[in-house]
């Protein structure tokens, strides 16, 4: 039965492939421990680029620059301007495919070497449209390679005293709270930014929030839902803070993870 150190080896073996990487890291756990493990034990010249945008949360940008001081990484900021891409911003099925290849394209012009990501195994079983935008890209997956899946990540992290990622939750990029078909704009992502941050003041460390704009209007999802009182608080903010931005608040409802994707757009 292999360990955490046989997995850790072999990702080592794959990034060991590659004499130097630019690594997509978006903030959140699989980019960011990549980005670790490969600075630390591989012998490739490692660089870490990080896109700025109305998409990728303030708090991923700062957790980025905070790692990246704290174990000396090379960092690049990129702006992949993909709200100025009408494909993107009309948000279809496959919006995660015009996000990757304008990501993917600003990355190519600040390196000529390999790009590499934090898709791991887990992620080649869902609809990721992103991963035909690596593909164009020539995009190298070491977690897939070494064949690691999720749990391995957030147990390479704790193992290495990664504290604060083996405690993140997923972090998808705010454009994924917005209903499939319905445009994306930098208004509505900052709405989105700003509320989860006020909802996550409110709300026990642990909970999962998410601000959704879809076809009605605007819904909170939590896990757990919270009840009673701590309910009746959160849902009057949020009728205030929607009325603010000429916005209808319709209610809470469990967390479901990608909700306002809505597959059968595209078929």
């Amino acid at each position: 039965m292999m360990t955490l150190a046989d997995r850790q080896a072999d990702l080592v073996s794959a990034l060991d492939r590659h004499a130097a990487l630019a690594i997509a890291v978006s903030g959140g756990v699989d980019s960011m421990v990549l980005t670790y493990l490969a600075s630390r034990f591989s012998r490739a010249s490692v660089t870490a680029v990080h896109a700025v945008s109305p998409a990728v949360p303030a708090l991923a940008t700062a957790r980025v620059e905070a790692h990246a001081r704290r174990h000396a990484w090379a960092l690049r900021l990129v702006d992949a301007r993909e709200l100025e891409d009408p494909s993107y911003r009309a948000n279809p099925v496959n919006r995660c495919f015009h996000c990757k290849t304008n990501l993917y394209a600003c990355i190519r012009k600040v390196t000529s070497g390999p790009i590499a990501s934090g898709t791991n195994i887990d992620d080649l079983g869902d609809y990721r449209p992103g991963l035909e935008a690596a593909r164009q890209y020539g995009v190298v997956h070491p977690f897939v390679e070494a064949g690691l899946h999720k749990a391995d990540i957030y147990a390479l992290a704790r193992a290495h005293g990664l504290d604060d990622l083996a405690a993140l939750p997923a972090q998808p990029c705010l454009a994924s709270r917005i209903e499939t078909g319905i445009g994306v704009d930098a208004t509505s992502l900052r709405f989105i930014e700003a509320t989860e941050n006020e909802l996550g003041a409110l709300l026990p460390a642990t909970s999962a929030i998410r601000c959704r704009i879809i076809a009605g209007g605007i819904c909170v999802e939590c896990a757990p839902l919270p009840q009673d009182d701590a309910r009746a608080r959160i849902e009057q903010r949020m009728h205030e803070l929607c009325r603010a931005d000429g916005r209808r608040f319709i209610g809470m409802r469990p967390y479901r993870r990608g909700s306002a994707f809505l597959r059968d757009a595209a078929e």
